[in-house]
């Protein structure tokens, strides 16, 4: 029985871990229609996750704080418009083309990162991108966004 402790213990760990998890969508199509069905505003991020700073700080700092996991997961429907550049990174063609589209739709600018908040037929209610602030405090930020299309 003590040998299978570990596992047990590492299991429960990745169940607990998995749980605050975001669960990023990478399908817009896919996102409005669960956004439909579950009442909620989109959040659509534009990130550079291989070589943007401050989307990776954004991630390491923002995204990953079990608080702002909680927040996201209970208010939001997530989307990540990826755009690595590094060869290990690359992306399907299929989803180069999905984040492609979403970017001459929301991120003409190519600016990263953006976060935008939108409504569930995908109107922009808000955005901002990387701000020196707490997770608490984008929790508030995208909060107000959210509070417009109510």
């Amino acid at each position: 029985m003590n040998k299978l402790a570990p596992f047990i213990l590492a299991f429960a760990f990745a169940l607990s871990s998995a749980a605050y998890a975001q669960d990023w969508k990478y399908d817009f199509d896919e996102a409005i229609a669960l956004a439909k069905e579950k009442d909620q505003n989109i959040v659509l991020l534009f990130t550079g996750s291989d070589w943007c700073p401050p989307c990776i700080k954004l991630e390491r700092k923002v995204f990953s704080d079990p608080k702002f996991k909680e927040f996201a997961n209970q208010n939001f429907v997530w989307v990540k418009a990826d755009f690595p550049k590094r060869k290990k990174n690359r992306l399907s063609e299929i989803q180069q083309e999905k984040n492609n589209k979403l970017a001459e739709r929301y991120n003409k600018k190519m600016v990263f990162p953006v976060i935008l908040v939108l409504d569930k037929e995908g109107k922009v209610l808000g955005a901002t991108g990387y701000r020196r602030m707490s997770a608490q405090r984008y929790i508030k930020l995208l909060s107000t966004f959210d509070s417009f299309g109510s």
